[in-house]
């Protein structure tokens, strides 16, 4: 391994000598200020015979195997500052999350390079190590010299990842403000990628992350979490945060997550969601689960029944976030009772001002928010359904039911 390149390993421990050469104490750790320069080793923390010294980068003469030699003495106390990133303290052996990889990894070591500063030398966090050549490096500590360990570990294939791609979970929100730790890599994500890297973390964890992210995103990823986690996560949170992610679920998703909290854990949440999506998701709990009102989403297009494909776009314009999800737009008549359904893909071929009532499907199927989840299930397959429609008693369209709701429900059978 080239000289430019230390180890936290090799770097914890390390020497470090004075303008004469006389050694001044032993590196014990080493810090990062990520509000200034990400990469960059900040501080080096010496421990001396009574107390902890603070070295700044710009005091550092040279960095090797062989010690660290300063070119100014004018050494400080440490004080803890939360501004810093301590590699031993905060990074050793931690969980971390690997963006590139989408998995949650535990740090074995750290790469740093050494390279030139303006008459000086720094260290650069380059990435951090999981692999058996970093564990090998850990086993041999203090028992094998440095550069005998690097010599043996040439035959151990390195494993590790680019510091660019690290994302620290830091649970204190005020520092984790403090250390500019960004959350944008795991905003990126895919949500069900995101939610393998939720199950994988701890309980602290996982409320950390949750905790820090856009709202949005958590619930797309939470949409993805086992069920059997989903309401333990939720408990684990503040209740106004929690409030916060179940509103951007579907009313559906909403219910049933909270349908398996305990009742005052829901209640705690139903008190602190905005008026509309919380009157949605108590009319939906209500309904028993394996019932076709317990199975439907009451985001749904509906357009008066002498519609035209032209007020069709504008409600489908207006309803951009649903895009993904809505195949169908419904037609009711003045007392809100399903009259018809309109697949979307109709609409592209017909003119602006066509009738919606002369593209409807000509069978309209639909059952009532009482129907058994068995029966719902055997209508999709009987009729290869991609969406369908949940009335009320009185005929009137309560929601829908998706493809997507019924594979759910087949896999958690």
């Amino acid at each position: 391994m080239a000289e430019t390149i230390l180890y936290l390993t090799e770097l914890l421990g390390l020497k470090v000598y004075d303008l004469k050469r006389r050694r001044i104490g032993r590196v014990r750790d080493a810090a990062l200020v990520p509000l200034i320069d990400a990469t960059r080793v900040d501080r080096f923390l010496v421990g001396g015979e009574f107390a902890w010294l603070t070295i700044r980068h710009d005091q550092v003469s040279s960095i090797s195997l062989d010690g660290i030699f300063l070119h100014d003495e004018n050494l400080t106390p440490y004080h803890s500052d939360e501004y810093m990133l301590r590699l031993a303290r905060d990074l050793l052996d931690q969980q971390i999350i690997d963006a590139q990889g989408r998995k949650v990894v535990r740090v074995t070591d750290v790469t740093m390079e050494v390279v030139p500063g303006n008459g000086y030398q720094i260290l650069r966090v380059k990435e951090v190590d999981i692999g058996l050549r970093a564990v090998f490096r850990r086993l041999c500590e203090g028992v094998l010299p440095h550069r005998w360990v690097r010599v043996v570990q040439r035959r151990i294939p390195p494993h590790s990842i680019s510091w660019n791609y690290c994302n620290i979970i830091e649970p204190d929100p005020m520092r984790r403000l403090r250390l500019n730790v960004s959350t944008r890599p795991l905003e990126e994500m895919h949500p069900a990628d995101l939610a393998d890297i939720i199950e994988e973390l701890s309980p602290s964890d996982r409320e950390a992350m949750l905790e820090a992210i856009d709202s949005e995103v958590a619930a797309e990823a939470l949409s993805e979490v086992d069920p059997k986690m989903q309401a333990s996560i939720l408990e684990s949170l503040d209740a106004e945060k929690a409030a916060e992610i179940i509103e951007e679920m579907a009313p559906d998703e909403a219910a049933d997550i909270l349908a398996e909290l305990k009742e005052e854990s829901s209640e705690e949440i139903l008190d602190e969601m905005e008026s509309v999506p919380k009157t949605e998701v108590r009319e939906l709990m209500e309904y028993e689960e394996d019932t076709a009102g317990g199975m439907m989403n009451t985001e749904v297009v509906t357009l008066h029944e002498r519609a035209t494909v032209n007020d069709a776009a504008t409600a489908l314009r207006a309803n951009e976030e649903l895009l993904e999800e809505v195949n169908t737009v419904f037609l009711v008549d003045p007392d809100e009772r399903l009259v018809a359904a309109v697949p979307i893909g109709r609409l592209f071929a017909a003119r602006a001002e066509t009738a919606l009532k002369e593209l409807a499907v000509e069978s309209l199927i639909s059952v009532t928010v009482d129907e058994k989840e068995d029966r719902v299930t055997e209508l999709f397959d009987k009729y290869n359904l991609l969406t369908l429609p949940v009335v009320d008693e009185d005929g009137k369209l309560a929601g829908i039911i998706t493809a997507d709701d019924v594979i759910s429900v087949l896999r958690h059978k």
